[in-house]
């Protein structure tokens, strides 16, 4: 990762983000992030205030940093979820063949059938809505895309040699799933968490500016960016910060995911 610059640049851009989010979830913000102060209102830019105040009096900086903590919080819940649900469907589905991968094909067909937001605005608005349940709808949204990722490759590997020497000694599917198959599947898992992180980051972001995501007075990118559109001529930082926050942290994601995918592609390993 160091000798790919996207990569690293990904690195040093996340880093300073969680740093942020750490900020907010220990308490050490300069200002509370939902307190208001009336006589702080609409104050730019300055040593005081970083990103200024936006129209309750609160501090831009502090509500952006707990922004991010919230997206990280539900973005991570969510990939995590779909990681391991569409990973082990996509284990048995390639691996098993025959019903279960009829079945849990068919459940993939269905979930790819509606786009990825509107499946994810379907059951927020279904769901009670708080940080959990956004965490759920965004998982399932994105659990196809884990199966697809992972069944292509396992229905290559159940067919090599080491696998067919390893049914030979009597070892069980889930076994041989578990200490042959997915070991060699990691890094095509692994990039792929990275991409999908950034995209959970902004369908989060999504629902909450249509007002489905995090419930207030939590603080949340989308809903920041949603409030601040009618202030963009009083007080543009209220859109600014957020908006641009959200960006570095796709950008981020997205960049770390290239470098990973270059790093731990063989074919790449003869030039390093």
């Amino acid at each position: 990762m160091r000798r790919d610059p996207a990569g690293l640049a990904g690195v040093v851009i996340l880093a300073l983000l969680a740093v942020v989010a750490v900020l907010s979830y220990l308490g050490l913000l300069p200002y509370d992030p939902i307190a208001q102060h009336p006589p702080s209102r609409f104050l730019a830019p300055s040593g005081g205030h970083l990103f200024g105040t936006d129209q309750f009096g609160r501090d831009v900086f502090s509500r952006v940093a707990a922004g991010v903590g919230n997206s990280a919080l539900i973005a991570v819940i969510a990939v995590t979820f779909a990681t391991v649900v569409g990973t082990l469907g996509g284990l048995v589905s390639g691996f098993y063949r025959g019903f279960a991968d009829g079945a849990i094909g068919g459940v993939t067909n269905v979930l790819f059938a509606f786009p990825p937001l509107l499946l994810a605005l379907s059951l927020a608005s279904v769901l009670n809505r708080n940080w959990f349940t956004i965490a759920v709808a965004i998982a399932i949204v994105y659990v196809p895309i884990f199966i697809r990722v992972t069944r292509g490759p396992v229905l290559s590997l159940r067919e090599i040699e080491y696998v067919r020497a390893a049914v030979s000694t009597g070892q069980s599917r889930w076994q041989i799933m578990l200490r042959h198959v997915l070991p060699n599947i990691t890094s095509i898992i692994v990039v792929q968490v990275a991409l999908s992180l950034s995209w959970a980051v902004l369908t989060e972001a999504s629902l909450s500016f249509l007002g489905l995501g995090t419930p207030p007075p939590a603080p949340s990118l989308g809903s920041m960016i949603f409030e601040a559109r009618s202030l963009v001529f009083i007080a543009p930082w209220t859109l600014i910060a957020p908006g641009a926050v959200v960006v570095l942290l796709v950008v981020g994601l997205n960049l770390l995911g290239d470098g990973l995918r270059d790093t731990l592609d063989p074919r790449n390993r003869g030039h390093r």
